[in-house]
């Protein structure tokens, strides 16, 4: 049972999250993108405070307050300066899918260690060919008795190097209509026949990327998931709440941008009068600002959505588009309003520009958002 905030609880959980990030901010974030290495201090200091696993069941440590409440963490930690990737994929896509699916004993091995922040668990489902068309996967696990054979590559796996244990999407079959049947795997990152290679990025975030080839990795089958065939329904548990984390990180960054935009607007001086006072700098700042709120709004009624048991599909990818958007829009003007400063290292923007760019592309593209909305909520044609 998801325990719903209340007002007083949700400022609350804020102001201790935010707190805890501020302390480490945009300096320590960067200092680590920049050597290429993992947040490890601010992850322990956020699991110290049972933050980490706050959306995770409370018979397996966790805090029972789901999505609605692990996005609030992600939004602060990034409105701190420092966000927080791992959030969304190891307590976010995997925790939330394993709450749901997984068995009790791997419930109790898994999802145990995930809440206190010492397990980590990546999202492997990505590949060079398929993108992440669920249809088109290659990577096949076949059955031999009481053990799997795992067999492809995986693409884009962010914070391979930093987890326990892969979940893998894989092909167990082929239906009548020649897509693939899907079934999902946790396979131990240190497994005989993972080779793992870093994909060099024009920018470095805190969690870096990888492909992953798997050459007859053996997985025993008390590690699969949910079931053999019901990977598609069993994944979307964990990338429906991808969605609403990703927008709440966006979220985030908008928030850290408009805060120097506007402390910058009023401070500044140009033949005695604050920059801000003029409806140039003004107006840009507050259709940011309104373009931010609403998708705030979009990204709470995902969370909800998801946490009541309702399909957030619709409201979750709504979230994400409307939340990228309006990130690039606030890092985009706070920077025009810094002029020249806007790229300095001293100001610590333009690193957020090309992170939150990153997610109006990825992990789903606004056209393929755009194509969901057309046809299952407009009910118009399907294009493609």
């Amino acid at each position: 049972m998801t325990a719903m905030l209340n007002d007083l609880e949700v400022a609350e959980l804020r102001a201790s999250v935010h707190g805890i990030v501020a302390k480490f901010g945009n300096e320590y974030y960067t200092r680590c993108s920049e050597t290429l290495q993992p947040p490890t201090e601010l992850w322990d200091a956020l699991a110290a405070g049972g933050f980490v696993g706050v959306n995770l069941p409370e018979e397996y440590g966790g805090g029972g307050m789901g999505l609605s409440a692990i996005s609030i963490v992600a939004e602060e930690a990034a409105a701190a300066g420092c966000p927080q990737i791992m959030l969304m994929i190891s307590p976010g896509i995997v925790g939330s899918l394993l709450a749901r699916h997984a068995s009790t004993a791997q419930k109790r091995r898994w999802l145990a260690p995930m809440a206190a922040g010492t397990g980590k668990i990546a999202f492997a489902i990505t590949e060079p060919d398929a993108g992440s068309n669920s249809h088109h996967l290659t990577t096949t696990a076949r059955r031999d008795g009481d053990t799997y054979y795992i067999t492809g590559q995986k693409t884009f796996i962010t914070g391979a190097d930093q987890v326990d244990a892969l979940l893998v999407v894989t092909r167990t079959g082929t239906n009548s209509a020649g897509g693939a049947q899907l079934s999902l795997f946790i396979v131990d990152r240190d497994a005989p026949g993972i080779d793992m290679h870093r994909i060099p990025m024009s920018f470095e975030i805190t969690e870096k990327s990888f492909t992953v080839y798997f050459d007859n990795v053996p997985v025993s089958a008390d590690r699969l998931v949910g079931g053999e065939g019901n990977g598609l329904r069993v994944a979307f548990d964990g990338m429906n709440p991808e969605r609403v984390i990703i927008a709440a990180i966006c979220n985030g960054i908008a928030r850290y941008a408009m805060d120097k935009a506007v402390a910058y607007a009023r401070e500044r001086k140009v033949w005695d009068v604050p920059i801000g006072a003029h409806q140039g700098i003004a107006h840009p700042l507050a259709e940011a600002k309104i373009a931010l709120e609403a998708a705030r709004l979009m990204t709470q009624r995902a969370a909800a959505d998801y946490d009541a048991g309702t399909d957030p599909g619709e409201t979750g990818n709504m979230a994400k588009f409307l939340a990228a958007d309006a990130a690039i829009r606030c890092v985009d003007q706070a920077i025009e309003v810094h002029g020249g400063s806007g790229f300095t290292r001293a100001v610590a923007l333009s690193n957020m520009y090309e992170f939150v760019r990153l997610f109006k592309t990825v992990p789903i593209t606004r056209e393929m958002i755009l194509n969901r909305v057309a046809h299952h909520t407009l009910g118009l044609p399907k294009s493609y």
